[in-house]
């Protein structure tokens, strides 16, 4: 539902890119953007980190302890 209601406030051509060193929360994410039919993956499943993106005092933390970070990007149709 929050997806589909974000979703509506995003304009055509526009993104929405999220980062997360949970593994499972970056699996349930791909499944739900994924299953919105208005968004299309820009990439096969995740995306590699955008220089554009800054990195986080919360990434860093993730790095140090070992944590992977997954990028998500889906464009609005």
């Amino acid at each position: 539902m929050f997806i589909a209601l974000l979703c509506e406030r995003i304009k055509s051509g526009g993104y929405l890119h999220i980062a997360t060193d949970w593994q499972n929360y970056a699996e349930q994410m791909l499944a739900v953007l994924s299953n919105e039919m208005s968004l299309i993956n820009s990439n096969k499943d995740y995306a590699q980190r955008p220089a554009s993106r800054p990195l986080t005092k919360f990434e860093q933390r993730g790095i140090k302890l070992g944590h992977r970070v997954w990028d998500l990007i889906f464009t609005k149709k």
